[in-house]
């Protein structure tokens, strides 16, 4: 029998993507507004250094270490519901962070912030696979959630700079209120509800397990990044990853898994996962150096240097919005290794700044490097929806995310500690005499610590110390954009051949690697509930 078409998108349908796009902006711009407010936040709740790290980075391990448990409940109680409910609850937390009276409260508020974003963002990209049932607008819708992230990573320092020459540092929290206002009443009006129709139990004790697991890992690289290879972060790194091994030995013997690991023996889905994440990790460790390089080698103030980013997050989103056209006349295989040959030459331009460069070679490079990312991380993630079931949506959603955030830190961790370790080594061995014990250490630690440092010398001492620490600064950029660009030339191959002959499915159905066995009753009746969500505008519950 021959399988019936699927249904193209109404105009509803897009007007539902729209209120998708919201949430992805805010939480973006949550993510990078932060380091703005800062310097008032400091001078008006006066945290000490370990309560200001917290700030900053208790949201994002929050969101790492519960979104594949957001994903499942989501996929058991309906994923429009938890949207829905998540977003009042990131309203909530945001609105107390804006008018938090200390700074343990804060980080309190930071916490929930992030367990009400873990919430938000497995739902989102879950529900474009139920509401996008044809693969080419499927395709299209993604590429439109992904540039929402550029736009809104582009926004946080525009909009937050604004806010704060004017409001007191709370005021940048207070973005997500009205976000999340229109998400709880265009979110039942616009978007279907979607849930497993046999849900099984949620498996509390995997769900600890995973929070584990994910906390550890990205906390030991981040202090790899921060620090460069220690013991204790080792440690914390390694442990992580035992409890993860007895995550997965646990999820192969329950028979309502919390991470259905059989999902991995899918190619398409476990390749386009790899490559995204690898990919998401090789920008990371650029980034870590090119924000660091444009600030202090160049001395640009935050907003130049955040006026030097938006080419290339207008080249990301072009990227990004062309792939699923031109995927209707190049194998999607093809067109993500070319892609990423692309970025490899902008990292490869990279390889040639100096501490007297200027801005052009940076804009050229990071051009060109977003332009060829745009593409794989479009149809990547398009292909690990494509690649499952509509039932599992929430949960391949919430994976595909928390490897994005492993890719993050694992490449800020790796690139990053490879291009310090270059630039501790050389201003070890070159700095000038003279030079005050305290200013040593500083100019060990970062290349910020070191500019700060030679701030507070006098004259000569001062320049020579800026010498140094640019040019070691400059030569661990030039070392890690070497290893970017023969990783991501790697990555291009291997996609090449992994990838090739991989389409996305249709709606209800299984990716061309997927599982070619018939539909089982559950599925059959699940798409017999979608034909029906159309006709019909479904409340709150």
């Amino acid at each position: 029998m021959v399988a019936a078409a699927p249904a193209r998108a109404t105009t509803r349908d897009w007007l539902g993507l729209a209120v998708l796009a919201l949430p992805t902006v805010v939480i973006a711009i949550s993510m990078t507004v932060l380091n703005l407010a800062v310097p008032k936040l400091s001078a008006d709740l006066r945290p000490n250094s370990t309560q200001l790290l917290w700030i900053i980075d208790v949201y994002g391990f929050v969101i790492s270490g519960f979104l594949i448990t957001m994903g499942n409940v989501g996929d058991r109680i309906g994923r429009r519901r938890l949207m829905i409910w998540g977003a009042g609850a990131f309203g909530l937390s945001s609105a107390f962070a804006a008018f938090a009276p200390s700074a343990e409260l804060l980080i309190l508020a930071r916490a929930l912030m992030g367990l009400t974003a873990a919430t938000l963002m497995p739902s989102t990209m879950s529900l474009i696979r139920t509401i996008f049932e044809d693969p080419r607008q499927r395709a299209v819708a993604v590429s439109v959630w992904i540039s929402s992230f550029t736009a809104g990573a582009v926004l946080g320092p525009v909009v937050g700079g604004a806010l704060l020459e004017r409001f007191w540092w709370g005021s940048v929290f207070l973005l997500a209120v009205p976000v999340a206002v229109l998400l709880v009443v265009l979110g039942p009006i616009l978007l279907p509800e979607q849930r497993d129709p046999e849900p099984g139990p949620l498996d509390f004790l995997s769900a600890g397990l995973l929070l584990a697991t994910v906390l550890a890992v990205v906390y030991g690289l981040k202090q790899i990044a921060a620090s460069g290879v220690n013991l204790p972060a080792v440690a914390v790194t390694v442990a992580g990853i035992v409890v993860g091994v007895v995550f997965v030995r646990r999820q192969r013997v329950l028979r309502d898994p919390l991470l259905d690991t059989r999902l991995f023996a899918n190619r398409a889905f476990t390749a386009s996962l790899g490559t995204t994440a690898l990919a998401i990790a090789a920008s990371a460790g650029m980034q870590f150096f090119i924000s660091q390089y444009l600030q202090t080698v160049l001395g640009l103030s935050p907003l130049r240097a955040g006026l030097v980013v938006v080419p290339s997050a207008v080249a990301s989103i072009t990227g990004t919005m062309l792939a699923p056209m031109l995927a209707r006349r190049v194998p999607r295989a093809y067109l993500m290794a070319f892609g990423l040959v692309v970025s490899a030459l902008g990292m490869g331009v990279l390889t040639q700044v100096s501490a007297d460069s200027g801005v052009g070679v940076v804009i050229a490079a990071t051009v060109m490097t977003s332009l060829g990312f745009g593409p794989t991380l479009a149809l990547g993630n398009d292909l690990v929806l494509g690649s499952v079931p509509v039932r599992q949506a929430g949960a391949a959603s919430a994976i595909s995310e928390t490897g994005a955030d492993l890719g993050l830190a694992l490449g800020i961790a790796a690139i990053g500690s490879a291009g310090m370790a270059v630039y501790r080594g050389e201003v070890a061995g070159n700095l000038p005499p003279g030079i005050p014990p305290q200013a040593v250490a500083a100019a060990h630690d970062t290349v910020g610590a070191a500019f700060a440092a030679a701030a507070r010398l006098p004259g000569e001492l001062g320049e020579s110390l800026r010498l140094v620490a640019g040019e070691a600064f400059t030569h661990g950029l030039r070392l890690a954009a070497g290893i970017g660009t023969v990783g991501v030339l790697g990555l291009a191959v291997a996609v090449a051949l992994l990838l090739r002959g991989v389409r996305p499915a249709a709606h209800g159905a299984e990716s061309s690697e997927g599982p070619s066995d018939q539909p089982d009753k559950s599925e059959k009746r699940e798409e017999n509930e979608l034909l029906n969500h159309r006709a019909d505008v479904p409340d709150m519950s």
